[in-house]
């Protein structure tokens, strides 16, 4: 089966998203659905992955929404991309590492072409750029597999208030900070979703 392609014009409630991966992934399980790649944004909410600390949080005031991806606290709003899927590794290699590997690719590729610098790091999942020699993050990447069917995804920050990211130390990293593209380089990234999508077809077939 094609991979459906789902692009969402309006703001997507977080749950009810997490919920349409899941239904996704027992019909993929069951051979009844095409696999999925879903853009979109989300209203402003916190997010805790598997791993996350309490003491992760700074702002006790905020709520935390817990989800079952891996990873700790992150936040997702307005002008942060979110790029879900649903594939199915058992069609592919089942190799995890490799997979996340893909998804990095795909995202430094893009990035390339809107001569932007990317870089990812064994130690620290994700999207990173040295800005201004300081290393900040922006994209990070959350998955989940069950029944060798992966999903949840990445986001990437491309006009999102940073402001927002000071109430939580995202991600669990105390060392580096989080950047979106615009304050990077300041131009028109209209075109960038669809040139991720594209290198993540063509990696995923290869």
């Amino acid at each position: 089966m094609k991979i459906e392609i789902k692009k969402s014009k309006k703001t997507i409630d977080y749950v009810k998203a997490i919920d349409f991966l899941e239904k996704r992934l027992l019909l993929i399980n069951e051979k009844k659905a095409a696999e999925l790649i879903w853009v979109l944004e989300h209203p402003e909410i916190y997010t805790g992955g598997t791993s996350y600390k309490e003491d992760e949080i700074i702002d006790k005031s905020i709520k935390i929404t817990k989800t079952n991806r891996g990873g700790k606290i992150t936040y997702h709003g307005p002008g942060q991309t979110i790029f879900y899927f649903v594939i199915d590794l058992s069609k592919r290699k089942k190799d995890i590492r490799r997979f996340v590997n893909l998804i990095e690719n795909s995202i430094i590729e893009a990035l390339k072409d809107f001569n932007i610098n990317s870089f990812s790091d064994r130690k620290n999942i994700g999207i990173w750029v040295n800005h201004k020699n300081k290393i900040k993050k922006i994209s990070a990447i959350g998955i989940r597999v069950k029944k060798w069917i992966a999903y949840h995804g990445f986001s990437i920050n491309i006009n999102n208030n940073l402001n927002k990211y000071n109430k939580i130390i995202p991600c669990g990293i105390k060392d580096k900070s989080v950047s979106n593209l615009i304050t990077i380089k300041n131009q028109n990234y209209k075109k960038l979703n669809d040139k991720i999508i594209k290198n993540l077809i063509s990696n995923l077939e290869i």
